[in-house]
């Protein structure tokens, strides 16, 4: 079929969308090897496999959705979402930092939406104005341009890693100052979306004190440009998987401590995901939580994210919300969930060890990688060096700028493969 069929039909953004994901492609790909025979290793998909390949699911989750009374299965959720999962989605943004920052003046609200990806789009639809560029990290998930392509957004970039990162730190502050002094100078509104900790692609998760220096850029520039509104987003979708999960609210309490007035002219908002921290992908349930110290700002967003979602999805599912917010109000569901929680963590933590380990016997040039559910290598060719790895059936996923590892599906005794596959690819 050729990408002109159907041009009498879709509109002129429409025609632009061609191709398949890649991501699915390369699974397509491991999952034939495997109908062929072959003793495949699966690195391409973004969800957490046991060792025996079976998606991991924590059954304290699944047992409560299973049992769910049947109005919380059939009935709709209210538009906003239900009022106990929206408090529930406040403290999982925030954690214990939660109650601090509340006695400091930080108000909160938070908006129910299909999934991580639902909270990326009622950002972008809302916090940028139309033919703006919204300011991402060089190496970032790619939906994230279809997401801002779809509101008719650009994106302005810089660097993932500073040149020299043998100081510790995991920031290019530098070049993080210059794109946001220059968006100002452009723009009346800058967005940044920022996805840490354990961030997709690489697992790279930034210090504690590059968040405060971070931080601090975006006030500083907030209180420099006054007329410019600067909104930051924090893309939460692993943090539950990192070893600081509610670092970026530490870290804006300390900046508070320190004496530091927050600017009017700045928003903090998460973008959070069950998929991964509750295990269920296919219920599409997420949030946006957002913090600012006017409660006018917070009940107004509350209101225009209502709305939207309104406007697009009708209302987000509601039985997870029941579900998610019952087990975290049920003291004894609360840790039994989060015994299961740090099992499926030890399990990716001890992947990423073994993986270092192999790739520095190996040579193999990954970068930095902490937390979550992947780990990178950056290359200049990275179809050929997937390709090369497919030809060992080790199938990986290669993206702008390198090869994505998905350390979440391969199991731990095929992680020694991975590394090999890779310094094979690379010789």
């Amino acid at each position: 079929m050729s990408e002109g069929a159907g041009a009498g039909f879709l509109n002129a953004f429409s025609q632009t969308k061609v191709g398949n994901d890649t991501i699915f492609s390369w699974w397509a790909r491991y999952q034939e090897a495997v109908s062929e025979g072959h003793d495949a290793v699966n690195g391409t998909i973004g969800a957490l496999l046991e060792d025996d390949g079976e998606l991991a699911i924590n059954t304290v989750v699944d047992k409560v959705v299973r049992e769910s009374p049947p109005i919380e299965i059939a009935a709709y959720a209210p538009l906003k979402g239900l009022p106990a999962f929206l408090d529930f989605s406040i403290t999982l943004a925030l954690g214990d930092m939660r109650e601090e920052l509340e006695s400091i003046g930080m108000n909160m609200t938070a908006t129910a939406s299909p999934g991580g990806s639902g909270a990326l789009f009622l950002a972008a639809a809302n916090f940028a104005d139309r033919g703006d560029k919204v300011l991402l990290r060089d190496r970032h998930w790619g939906p994230y341009d279809g997401f801002l392509a779809g509101c008719d957004l650009g994106i302005a970039t810089y660097p993932l890693l500073p040149k020299n990162t043998e100081q510790n730190s995991f920031l290019d502050l530098e070049s993080l100052e210059k794109e946001l002094s220059k968006l100002c100078d452009e723009q009346n509104k800058v967005m940044s979306w920022l996805n840490d900790p354990a961030h997709n692609p690489t697992g790279l998760s930034i210090t504690k004190q590059d968040r405060y220096d971070l931080m601090k850029c975006f006030i500083d520039s907030a209180l420099k440009n006054e007329e410019v509104s600067h909104t930051l987003l924090i893309d939460a979708a692993y943090h539950l998987y990192a070893k600081q999960p509610h670092g970026w609210a530490d870290t804006i309490c300390q900046l508070l401590h320190d004496g530091i007035s927050w600017p009017n002219n700045l928003l903090v908002t998460f973008a959070l995901s069950l998929s991964k921290s509750h295990t269920i992908y296919g219920l599409r349930t997420g949030a946006l939580v957002s913090i600012h110290p006017d409660k006018e700002v917070t009940d107004r967003i509350a209101t225009v994210m209502g709305v939207t979602g309104r406007q697009t999805w009708s209302a987000t599912s509601r039985l997870a919300q029941y579900a998610v917010s019952h087990i975290h109000n049920d003291e004894n569901l609360g840790s039994k969930w989060d015994d299961e929680r740090e099992r499926l963590q030890h399990i990716l933590e001890n992947r990423r060890e073994l993986f270092i380990e192999e790739c520095q016997k190996l040579n193999v040039p990954i970068n930095p990688t902490h937390d979550g559910f992947f780990a990178w290598m950056e290359c200049d060719d990275p179809v050929h060096i997937a390709n090369e790895c497919a030809k060992s059936h080790v199938y990986l996923v290669p993206l702008t700028g390198g090869v994505r590892i998905g350390l979440c599906a391969i199991p731990t005794e095929k992680i020694v493969n991975v590394a090999y596959a890779l310094s094979q690819a690379l010789s």
